[in-house]
């Protein structure tokens, strides 16, 4: 018996209830900030300066890191595979942008056709030591192929390209969706991608490629046991991974009036590594959440801290990890069942009606 499509589609909106809930409040994001602050629709609608501006180029750091997160989850919550080179995804496509725009003066199509193959070959490059290493040999292999990427674009030899460690400047973005000018209209393009991403990765993961990935991540050996080809499945996921995240790359290039080569270090995979943990790993959610709890926390300590901001943010990651070792995300949904007992419970409590818990003992 085949589902109805109506059906399937009024499953879809009561599992991702709260996803839609929370796409709804960040596009009205701007205008209730707006509001707040004493401006007019009218006046938001047309990239009027004030709050709601500044509002609208926080959040689109967040979506950008969000989208960045999403990428690294996939290959280490969903696949099990550690990479400490990640960061190398991410800044192919942040230069790569700057320089087609820049260099050589192409637009965003064609240039959106080169980070897509570029992140497909880089995918391939990481992919060749996946049949010969794993684990954190794996994790090695990769960190040494980013710091090769990383003192390519820092040589200068490419300095006309890249701007060697001064970082690629100078780029102008298209006058559509340019930051400055139309920073509204960026930001729901921005908006727009990251739903379909995060839709893009929940397909991903319930698909039966993303249940493999799962198996894999829990016992390769047992998933390669029972017939599957785990390279390929592992491909699969870090050819996703790749352009995903140079999308992000591509993003952030068009937001940011300057590539630092910061995001080819290694401490810029690190970013991902703690975004994740903080949100929750392998749960998708988690890299969204973790996104904003991360970007938050860094502005606001920075902007009461200063320099010092560096050190209790360390120190409030340490603490995460200690206490919340599943993530925010993670945590809610192992003890979502305890609260939905214990509201019962209460309620029971409340009404004199005992809940049926209650009843069996």
């Amino acid at each position: 018996m085949t589902t109805k499509p109506s059906s399937r589609l009024a499953a879809f909106f009561a599992n991702q209830r709260g996803a839609l809930i929370a796409l709804l409040l960040l596009a009205l994001l701007p205008f209730i900030v707006g509001l707040f602050d004493g401006a007019s629709l009218a006046a938001v609608w047309v990239n009027g300066s004030g709050q709601s501006k500044f509002i609208q180029g926080l959040a689109i750091e967040i979506i950008i890191l969000s989208i960045y997160a999403l990428s690294f989850d996939v290959i280490f919550g969903i696949t099990g595979m550690l990479s400490f080179g990640h960061s190398m995804f991410f800044a192919v496509g942040a230069y790569l942008t700057g320089i087609s725009i820049k260099s050589f003066e192409l637009g965003l199509p064609a240039t959106l056709g080169i980070v897509f193959a570029a992140a497909i070959v880089q995918a391939l490059l990481f992919g060749v030591v996946l049949p010969r290493v794993k684990g954190i040999t794996f994790a090695l292999v990769t960190l040494g192929i980013a710091s090769v990427f990383h003192i390519v674009v820092m040589s200068s030899e490419l300095g006309k390209y890249t701007g060697a460690d001064v970082g690629l400047q100078g780029m102008v973005v298209p006058a559509f969706i340019s930051p400055a000018n139309e920073r509204l209209r960026f930001y729901f393009i921005a908006l727009t991608i990251l739903a379909l991403v995060y839709l893009l990765y929940k397909r991903f993961v319930d698909s039966p490629t993303g249940r493999v990935c799962i198996a894999i991540r829990e016992n390769e050996g047992r998933a390669r046991m029972l017939g599957y080809n785990t390279f390929y499945f592992k491909l699969a996921a870090l050819t996703l991974s790749s352009f995903t995240a140079a999308l992000a790359g591509m993003m952030h290039a068009l937001y940011q009036p300057i590539v630092s080569p910061n995001v080819a270090g290694m401490g810029f995979t690190v970013t991902a590594l703690l975004i994740v943990l903080i949100g929750g790993v392998g749960s998708l959610e988690g890299a969204l959440v973790g996104a904003l709890v991360y970007r938050l926390l860094d502005f606001g300590l920075r902007r009461y801290i200063g320099e010092s901001a560096s050190f209790i943010n360390g120190a409030i990651y340490v603490v995460f990890v200690l206490f919340v070792p599943y993530g925010i995300v993670g945590t809610w949904r192992l003890k979502s069942f305890q609260i939905k007992q214990g509201w019962a419970r209460m309620t029971g409590w409340l009404t004199g009606k005992p809940s049926s818990e209650d009843s069996a003992r």
